[in-house]
């Protein structure tokens, strides 16, 4: 996913800087959308060895108004569209900081397919937001970031794990440009 990022690019769900060690040269500076203070502090040795400009613009995904219109090349989410509390929100701004031919590239967590595991997902729902940080596995988020003004291309779909970790290991990879 990180090797398709050009340009600015506005990193969702940040976290501890995972993503900088895969962005190619193409990068040109990263903007960070990361809501916990602890992350961003570990992310400083990953942030001076990244050699580029990157910077903490958001704690709030569905609030980037430090950000003007049309200021993004890419965004990318890995394991975060599926944490975020108001996503369709989160995904607007996504859409209106996107330069035009922009892209948001993701990796995430999804409903499954099959009608016994999104069933599961839904039964465990309740308990599974709690201990995972608010993610919802029973989000369909490739139909979500289409309804939020996008068109989706995934080039991945599939379960993580056999048996019993179906039900958290749906997972989705794209590339979604605004229509």
């Amino acid at each position: 996913m990180c090797a398709e990022a050009r340009g600015v690019v506005l990193d969702v769900g940040f976290g501890s800087g995972p993503n900088l060690e895969h962005y190619p040269a193409a990068v040109t500076r990263v903007l960070a959308a990361e809501p916990s203070q602890l992350a961003w502090e570990l992310a400083a040795g990953r942030i001076a060895a990244f050699g580029r400009p990157v910077e903490r613009t958001a704690r709030d995904a569905a609030d980037l108004t430090a950000l003007p219109d049309g200021s993004v090349d890419t965004v990318t989410a890995a394991w975060a569209l599926c944490t975020v509390p108001d996503v369709g929100r989160a995904l607007a701004e996504v859409r209106r900081v996107l330069r035009p031919g922009g892209s948001l590239l993701f990796v995430e967590h999804s409903r499954a397919p099959d009608r016994g595991t999104e069933r599961a997902q839904r039964w465990v729902q309740p308990l599974w937001g709690r201990v995972a940080g608010g993610c919802h596995l029973d989000r369909d988020l490739p139909l979500v970031i289409e309804r939020t003004g996008f068109e989706v291309e995934l080039d991945r779909a599939a379960y993580i794990g056999p048996g019993p970790v179906r039900v958290w290991g749906w997972f989705v990879r794209g590339a979604a440009r605004p229509t």
